[in-house]
């Protein structure tokens, strides 16, 4: 795998890879083996940002670690199912209810009932692969291939906190009240961002997440 690397500042550099699996992969190499110095590895879509402490290490040792890593990894490595993930977290299970106001129009989109659009979505296992947009907002990778959906083309002015939602390849949640363009096909009364917890986000990256129906639950 190659990376490009950036300076961002002086105690941090910014990794650019070719897609998620490789920033996942690199995250994960990384995080078994930590080079002397780095602090934090904080994963995007294509992007892998490492921070280091300039009283321990210098850019150039830590540009040069993460380059040996990545070439360790091979030209086409993906990362496997739960790479990443903090050994001994449990699963994140959110009872949703499918109520989701693009529900019926994302069973047309993919030519499914609506039973079976819910059926596809609570199937799998997924992982937070990184957080953005909003604190406590999750981005899961996991999503049935069919539901992989674009957004709205006409994004809405507020989502409902708790609103369960796909486009683009992920799984999210609004944490709060939002602008957004998703595909909305239910909502949770979990509380996704909690600043008197710890850590305040439900859905760290690394956890791995379960959807169930809210009936199932009772």
């Amino acid at each position: 795998m190659s990376v490009v690397i950036r300076r961002v500042g002086s105690q941090a550099l910014l990794a650019e890879a070719d897609g998620l699996e490789q920033v996942l992969a690199l995250r994960s190499a990384l995080d078994a083996d930590r080079p002397r110095g780095v602090r934090e590895l904080i994963a995007a879509a294509r992007t892998l940002l490492v921070t280091y402490d300039p009283a321990v290490t210098a850019h150039p040792a830590v540009a040069a670690a993460v380059t040996d890593r990545a070439a360790a990894l091979g030209p086409a490595h993906e990362d496997p199912a739960g790479a990443g993930r903090p050994d001994g977290e449990g699963i994140v299970t959110l009872a949703v209810r499918y109520d989701g106001e693009d529900l019926s129009d994302v069973a047309e989109l993919t030519g499914l009932g609506v039973g079976e659009v819910i059926a596809r979505h609570t199937g799998p296992l997924y992982t937070v692969a990184f957080a953005g947009f909003a604190p406590g907002f999750g981005y899961l990778t996991g999503t049935d291939p069919v539901l992989r959906l674009p957004r709205r083309s006409e994004p809405r002015t507020a989502v409902p906190a708790g609103s369960v939602a796909v486009a683009g390849g992920f799984t999210g949640v609004y944490p709060r009240s939002s602008p957004g363009g998703w595909q909305l096909l239910g909502t949770t009364d979990a509380v996704l961002w909690d600043e008197r917890r710890d850590p305040p986000a439900l859905l760290v990256p690394g956890s791995r997440v379960r959807f169930v129906p809210e009936e199932a639950r009772r």
